[in-house]
């Protein structure tokens, strides 16, 4: 079994991390997972949250707002919509994303869709849980 595995971050804007990494915790939209070397392969959709990273010169933390990871045998790759190092998350980009959330949910409530209400409330409260989990 080895015991590491290759992490790769990748956003729109750029690539925030490519190390290598003995576990990576990552906020799954169906609930939360740890990734670690010979994992299964798995695709899942990310949720707002902190994705952390733990290799053999420390952790790191990234809070990301979505996106997708792919666990292979190659490691773990996460394509997000968003992401940040948590240390450079500040309340005027948390306030920013969680006004966007909540436009969303404005607009899903003014169109009377409740499936599409409802998943604009859960982001909501994962932007807000994320800010928490900062202490933001």
């Amino acid at each position: 079994m080895a015991e590491t595995m290759q992490f790769d971050l990748v956003s729109p804007e750029r690539r925030l991390a490519s190390v290598t990494a003995r576990e990576v915790r990552i906020p799954g939209a169906e609930g939360d997972l740890t990734a670690m070397p010979d994992h299964a392969p798995t695709i899942t959709t990310l949720r707002p949250g902190i994705l952390r990273v733990v290799g053999p010169e420390g952790e790191a933390a990234f809070a990301v707002t979505g996106g997708f990871a792919e666990i292979g045998a190659g490691g773990v790759t996460v394509l997000a919509e968003r992401a940040l190092p948590v240390g450079d998350m500040t309340r005027a980009v948390l306030d920013g994303y969680i006004a966007e959330a909540r436009e969303s949910l404005e607009k899903a409530k003014a169109q009377g869709d409740g499936t599409l209400a409802d998943e604009a409330a859960k982001l909501l409260a994962d932007m807000v849980a994320m800010g928490d989990q900062i202490g933001l």
